[in-house]
């Protein structure tokens, strides 16, 4: 994608994708600030970092690879959502960064408003990663970026309640084998799972991998597999399998409820590996199950790297260059540990695991994920996603039937 119109007008698709989407796994807060006003010998890389400083693992990475390139690299860290927003407001003025690191949903909503090269354009060599996370920067047959890292979801357990409950977790092979392992636990005296099932783009991811590990799909919500997700949902409430703190609870809230020890399993994410470890009991972690079986597609999170459109073209190589050396072997290894990441690259995974065999259920799980906007959504998702999570909260609540809440929703969606 080569213009260059110095104000391009932004697509009321894209302004509107933006303020409805909101990442589910963003970390940190507030900005160093700054404009892009690289002059040829200064190449600026925007990202959404803010809790790494200059003095970070990450901050002397971008500097290495800036002095590798023989540049020098001007870094500005954004929050999530802003950096969406300054990136968009950026290209209009023709003012882009010359590097951008967004979150994998923001991806094709920047790339139909025109902000981005094409890996055609920009000679990005995406040939290792694996293509079930590639798909999240895909749209309209072409491919924007490349992935630096993905998390998901799997559900911790705790060994201890499922112990006390009789519960061998290696018989836990679908939802109907999941169900019956709750009932244990009820029996027992504790308490379930525990998920966040918030009214924000936190709940649909959340909600994703049941709905996806049913069989359905996001172009049409109201199937029969999609209500048999929901419903699963809805009947864990009503037998008190699940808490009805759900209906509110974020992924940090939900977390606390498990870190209390009482529950038997709580679906998150590969962040909250280091407090795991703080929690004070033994854990295990399991890919979440299918509705027949296997593993489920989990929703990735995580960012992209990508280039911006610029009026110099020329600047494409060094920038090129300078993505390369993020993405190569040995730095995606380093970044990935530093993010809690799994690589987006086999080798990448074979050596984290080697290292840490922790990650190996959450390299499988990362291995059967899918991007939000897969499938060719683009700016699509985020309006889905919004009946979506509005379909689960009044099925929670009691307020519609799991088929209603979602016929609503298919309904709205059209």
């Amino acid at each position: 994608m080569n213009s260059t119109s110095r104000h391009r007008r932004l697509t009321a698709a894209a302004l509107t994708a933006l303020a409805l989407a909101g990442t589910a796994t963003a970390c940190g807060s507030g900005s160093d600030g700054g404009s892009n006003t690289a002059d040829s010998g200064t190449y600026t890389i925007w990202d959404p970092y803010p809790q790494f400083d200059k003095s970070s693992a990450w901050a002397k990475l971008l500097d290495s690879c800036g002095t590798e390139a023989g540049v020098k690299v001007k870094r500005t860290a954004f929050d999530t959502s802003d950096l969406s927003n300054k990136a968009l407001l950026a290209a209009q003025q023709d003012n882009s960064a010359d590097v951008l690191i967004v979150d994998n949903p923001v991806v094709s909503t920047l790339a139909e408003a025109g902000v981005l090269t094409t890996t055609d354009d920009n000679k990005l060599d995406t040939s290792k990663v694996d293509p079930n996370l590639l798909a999240a920067g895909q749209t309209g047959g072409k491919t924007y970026g490349t992935p630096i890292g993905a998390n998901t979801l799997a559900l911790y357990y705790n060994k201890d309640v499922l112990k006390k409950a009789g519960v061998d977790v290696a018989s836990i092979k679908d939802w109907a084998s999941l169900t019956a392992a709750l009932a244990k636990v009820d029996k027992a005296g504790k308490k379930g799972i525990t998920f966040s099932a918030i009214g924000t783009e936190e709940g649909s991811f959340q909600f994703l991998p049941w709905f996806w590990g049913s069989g359905a799909q996001l172009t049409q919500l109201d199937s029969a597999e999609g209500v048999s997700a929901l419903a699963l949902w809805s009947d864990w409430l009503k037998k008190g399998y699940a808490p009805n703190s759900v209906i509110n609870n974020t992924q940090t809230t939900s977390w606390q409820e498990f870190a209390s020890g009482d529950y038997a399993f709580a679906e998150n994410g590969t962040w909250q590996l280091a407090n795991a470890k703080k929690a004070g009991f033994d854990y295990g972690v399991l890919p979440i199950p299918g509705a027949k079986g296997g593993n489920a597609a989990a929703p990735t999170g995580g960012e992209f790297v990508t280039l911006p459109v610029q009026s110099d073209t020329d600047r494409y190589a060094t920038s090129q260059k300078l993505v390369a050396c993020l993405t190569n072997t040995d730095h995606l290894y380093d970044t990935d540990t530093t993010l809690s990441y799994v690589a987006p690259t086999s080798e990448v995974q074979a050596k984290q695991v080697a290292a840490n065999a922790e990650l190996k259920p959450w390299v499988d799980a990362v291995k059967a994920a899918k991007g939000r906007t897969s499938d060719d959504l683009g700016t699509k998702y985020p309006k889905i996603s919004e009946q979506m999570w509005k379909a689960v909260q009044s099925a929670l609540s009691g307020s519609k039937s799991p088929k209603d809440a979602l016929a609503a929703a298919q309904s709205a969606v059209k």
